[in-house]
């Protein structure tokens, strides 16, 4: 069951969003962190945070979609890392690695994270967790929910067998310009992964793989989510 108006929540004296916006300072020196949404209380709770603010009231399919609407309004930046307002713990070196990847890489439209997955782990079933192989080069070649790639008799596993891809997402401005502009993808629509809309128009996607995660960052969906969150915040803050 979904946790309504989560991001206000505040049993650690401070809403999540301004746990959230904390998060995506962190790995910065002078950038500015903007919050793109259609509640004015959210607004209020992201400006307390020292956040800047754009209203973006058209329904929005995705984070995507809403950073798009939003862009006429934000920084000319020539790269932009969307973190979901809803995952306080991603790691900073993760953000400042998106970024940096499109910085060292001019082929590169989108760059996004992920963590090695070892055959029979319980993530590569679940349709919940997303899997992603790359090429030779560390671009994406497919996202999907299912266990992939397929092992079929007779066939070598690679290792990792997949990548658990992490929804984290920078983007070269160029690319979010004309995101409006790419159709919907069959693929995107069967699998219900937007990522796959950016594929199949042709688009490079650089996977940066972290090595060595110790934590599973997902997004805080739940009062167990929440209250978990809380627990570990206040232990890291004793």
């Amino acid at each position: 069951m979904r946790l309504p108006r989560k991001l206000l929540l505040a049993e650690t004296g401070r809403p999540l969003l301004a746990h959230t916006i904390e998060a995506a300072r962190n790995p910065f020196a002078d950038v500015e962190v903007w919050v793109a949404c259609d509640d004015e209380s959210l607004a209020e709770a992201a400006r307390a945070a020292g956040a800047s603010v754009v209203m973006v009231t058209e329904e929005c399919e995705s984070g995507t979609a809403r950073i798009w609407r939003a862009l006429r309004e934000l920084p000319e930046s020539e790269v932009i890392v969307n973190l979901q307002a809803d995952e306080p713990e991603m790691p900073g070196e993760w953000m400042a690695g998106c970024a940096q990847a499109l910085l060292d890489d001019p082929c590169a439209d989108v760059a996004t994270v992920a963590v090695p997955l070892c055959d029979g782990d319980a993530a590569l079933s679940d349709p919940n967790r997303v899997k992603v192989v790359t090429d030779h080069a560390g671009y994406a070649m497919y996202f999907s929910r299912a266990p992939i790639p397929h092992l079929r008799k007779g066939g070598v596993c690679p290792l990792p067998r997949a990548l658990g891809h992490v929804g984290l997402y920078a983007y070269r401005r160029p690319f979010l310009k004309r995101y409006g502009q790419l159709p919907k993808s069959p693929l995107e629509e069967a699998e219900c992964l937007e990522q796959l809309r950016f594929l199949q128009a042709g688009a490079k996607i650089k996977v940066i793989v972290a090595e060595n995660h110790h934590v599973e960052i997902r997004g805080i969906d739940s009062e167990d989510d929440y209250r978990a969150f809380a627990a570990r915040w206040r232990t890291r803050h004793r």
